[in-house]
């Protein structure tokens, strides 16, 4: 549920195509060479640039955010395997449901964007794209509040428990059927390195 401090990023999407594949499949594509700091918000507020007429220079949906991982784009737009970039790597950004903004937000007189950082209080308040800008001293708490939820975001956590297994039972749980050997041979080659 959309809240006053929550984290959003806004961000381009391309096309109309984009919109569908967030509204059908439920991910958008960012690609890792351009892609911001911090991706692990809240939700994505999606800036319909003109490629979408007349409701282009707005921002119509936002979409809360379930969860980012690397991929590549051959693995995300398998009909596009010749594309020039299908090797890059790109975050794919889990998606729920679109859902519609009251009242879009107008580009007024910005132009082009890429991303942009805001919170939900900007955003629940908006008319315009520079409504959604984070000045003064909220600016270093939404920055702290970034800071750390990209230290949150790259730490692992399972929840299975430790085990020391001997290797045998843990071939045997995994169904390896090599000889032990072979796995003898390839940790020397490694401490060798």
């Amino acid at each position: 549920m959309l809240t006053e401090s929550s984290l959003i990023l806004v961000c381009l999407i391309p096309a109309p195509r984009d919109l569908e594949i967030a509204r059908l499949l439920g991910w958008y594509r960012i690609p890792l060479r351009t892609a911001p700091k911090v991706v692990a918000v809240d939700y994505l507020a999606f800036y319909q640039p003109s490629a979408f007429g007349v409701r282009g220079s707005r921002i119509e949906y936002i979409a809360e955010v379930h969860g980012h991982e690397l991929t590549t784009r051959a693995e995300l737009l398998k009909d596009e395997a010749d594309h020039p970039r299908a090797k890059e790597e790109y975050y794919k950004i889990q998606v729920g449901g679109l859902e519609k903004l009251k009242e879009p937000i107008l580009a007024g007189k910005w132009k082009r964007i890429t991303f942009l950082y805001t919170t939900g209080e900007y955003l629940l308040k908006a008319k315009t794209l520079n409504d959604l800008v984070v000045d003064g001293d909220e600016r270093q708490v939404l920055w702290r509040s970034l800071r750390e939820r990209a230290e949150n975001a790259q730490l692992y956590k399972t929840d299975l428990p430790e085990a020391d297994l001997p290797p045998d039972v843990l071939m045997a749980l995994l169904g390896i059927k090599e000889p032990e050997g072979v796995y003898e041979t390839a940790a020397a080659k490694e401490e060798e390195w």
